[in-house]
């Protein structure tokens, strides 16, 4: 009788541990095939990402992320705001130092202190409160054409006031302030280096010697630039183009036949954030895309997407990149609320001068 009991408590014991173990399946089941979450992010029309590495935080988060593409970064900003208590997404990415006072004046964003932080240079960190997250950086600068200089036996100039030299006469394309990002960055960058009193005087030079304005970046560099047709070897770009050049070219090359003028305040630097938005009801998932993009799986994605640089210094960058990048030591700066409460003064200004 006693052993009889013993197999019979040891049948009724295994037969519950099996039961257990099917409902765990079961419930490891149900897990899995659970639907997934939805994140929303906000970005501005220029967003990019690679489907694999999109692809790999969907999977570890069952998430799937939905696009809200929201025009420029100003009109970004004003839809967030507009929005108030009731946000269209969950998370904005996007917004730059040209608008970061506008975006945390608005107080559209929630704080969050991401545990990446700690890798990232003090110097991209804007906002003390934590309300806006640095993700990525470029510098807006002048390119040249190299053979163009070479075959002229010119000089190439070293600072901007030296676009002001009748040597140059003609040579120079930018883009409008009033309809282009990086117009709007080379325009701070004459701010920065002349002072608010003194830049106007510089473009007032700048037009007798035969500069040439057009509306986008596309234009100036594809249709303007002598380094692809046109009759223009110093434009408005960025100090990211030369890699850029040997990187897609059709053709394979060794060097770039642009390159970047990088001198102490000749560049302007534009640093992107990204925040969580004020009124979230998806505040946990949000603050893993977060950290997600200041990861370096999302990091080291950034070049080769948006032609931007990552700011997590552990992010392993092309070689194309960092053989040819050149990077300003000492880029000009604008405080974020003297960019907010001047920018349209700016502009306008500018456009007096220079347009009409």
């Amino acid at each position: 009788m006693f052993k009889k009991g013993i197999l019979i408590l040891t049948l009724v014991g295994i037969g519950l541990m099996g039961c257990t173990n099917n409902q765990n399946i079961n419930n490891e089941i149900i897990e899995e095939d659970a639907e997934p979450a939805t994140l929303t992010v906000m970005t501005h029309d220029s967003f990019a990402i690679s489907e694999e590495v999109l692809a790999e935080f969907e999977n570890e988060n069952n998430v799937q992320v939905q696009f809200l593409r929201a025009g420029d970064t100003g009109t970004a900003v004003n839809k967030a705001a507009l929005a108030g208590d009731s946000p269209l997404a969950d998370v904005f990415y996007g917004v730059d130092n040209t608008f970061l006072s506008r975006a945390l004046e608005e107080n559209i964003f929630e704080s969050y202190q991401s545990p990446l932080l700690g890798e990232i240079p003090d110097q991209y960190k804007l906002d003390e409160q934590f309300r806006a997250l640095p993700v990525d950086f470029g510098d807006v600068c002048l390119n040249y054409d190299i053979e163009y200089f070479a075959q002229n036996k010119l000089a190439i100039p070293k600072k901007l006031k030296d676009l002001q030299i009748p040597k140059y006469k003609s040579l120079l394309v930018v883009q409008n302030p009033a309809t282009s990002s990086p117009g709007l960055a080379f325009l701070f960058a004459t701010i920065g280096e002349f002072g608010p009193d003194g830049y106007l005087k510089f473009w007032e030079k700048l037009v007798k010697n035969d500069v040439l304005v057009v509306n986008d970046w596309e234009t100036a560099y594809y249709s303007e630039f002598s380094r692809w047709g046109g009759t223009r070897p110093i434009v408005v770009s960025y100090g990211s183009s030369p890699p850029f050049e040997v990187i897609f070219a059709e053709e394979e090359m060794s060097d770039p036949p642009t390159a970047a003028i990088v001198a102490d305040s000749t560049c302007f630097r534009q640093i992107e954030f990204v925040g969580i938005l004020r009124g979230t009801e998806n505040r946990e998932m949000a603050e893993k895309w977060v950290d997600f993009m200041l990861s370096t799986t999302f990091q080291e994605d950034l070049p080769l997407q948006m032609y931007v640089f990552p700011v997590n210094e552990n992010a392993v960058m092309d070689e194309a990149f960092v053989e040819f990048l050149a990077v300003p030591d000492e880029p000009v700066y604008l405080a974020p609320e003297d960019i907010a409460e001047h920018r349209e003064e700016w502009i306008e200004a500018w456009t007096d001068v220079v347009i009409r």
